[in-house]
């Protein structure tokens, strides 16, 4: 059963880890029904989905590291170091202070409520704009502050938070503004899982883990995550966020009715 549970797992982190829905959210309401899960088990199912969005961008990924001398490729990379680095430096002061929102239903309820509206405005105020691809330097500096916005505020979503600020900043380009943001997103969460990962180990959290459970859940949440980008990034050409939003804003009702009712904590 516990082989079960941890490929349901895997497939909920895989399908919402990279789309603007927020995972957490939904590993919230599994939990509830799947028991809870360690820190360790969420860091692996999380890592899964990061492979995935790496294998899919493998190709850009060599093009800017072997395209150093390219003025295009090089502006461009800089533009994420730049991101990653502000992610970096005010991730740990925010750790430092301690300051971070629980993981309970009520916070993440109306983050995925506020959330969804502040995607249906983003999407109106970006097809008001010229269309541009270009990603600039207020772009990449805005990206970085979302990743810190999305990591204190759980139910944000990571994806959505950066998406929608690159295209509230300039970049009205759907595509190119998902491509930084996820982009940006590979070495964040990379640097973020492993720094768990040594924590837990550290404390002696992983010592009682089941490493096949966590082997399943980790090779399907890789799977189906790479489905789901795939497929987001299809969708996306000749179609706007709108359904992610409306689909937010409902689950987020959802869960304050949920946390109401005593159904969840």
């Amino acid at each position: 059963m516990d082989y079960i549970n941890s490929i349901i797992l895997g497939i909920i982190e895989g399908i919402t880890e990279f789309l603007p829905i927020s995972s957490t959210g939904h590993l919230i309401i599994a939990e509830q029904w799947l028991g809870a899960r360690s820190d360790t088990f969420n860091i692996v199912i999380q890592a899964g989905a990061i492979l995935a969005v790496t294998i899919i961008y493998w190709r850009r990924l060599l093009d800017l590291l072997l395209g150093w001398r390219d003025p295009q490729n090089r502006d461009y990379a800089f533009k994420l170091i730049v991101a990653f680095l502000i992610t970096a430096v005010l991730g740990l002061l925010v750790k430092k202070m301690g300051f971070e929102l629980p993981e309970t239903a009520t916070p993440v309820a109306w983050a995925l409520i506020i959330g969804g509206i502040w995607m249906i405005f983003a999407e109106w105020a970006a097809a008001r704009r010229p269309p541009s691809s270009h990603i600039t330097w207020l772009v990449a500096i805005l990206v970085g502050i979302a990743q810190v916005v999305a990591g204190v505020f759980p139910g944000t979503s990571r994806s959505g938070a950066t998406i929608f600020v690159a295209m509230l900043a300039g970049t009205a380009n759907r595509a190119a503004a998902t491509e930084f943001a996820f982009l940006v997103g590979i070495p964040t969460m990379y640097a973020a899982s492993a720094f768990s990962l040594l924590k837990t180990f550290k404390d002696g959290g992983a010592a009682n883990e089941d490493w096949t459970a966590l082997g399943i859940a980790f090779v399907v949440s890789t799977i189906v995550a790479f489905v789901a980008v795939k497929w987001l990034l299809a969708y996306i050409r000749s179609n706007r966020f709108t359904v992610f939003a409306i689909y937010r804003i409902i689950l987020g009702v959802v869960l304050l009715g949920m946390a109401m009712a005593g159904m969840i904590s």
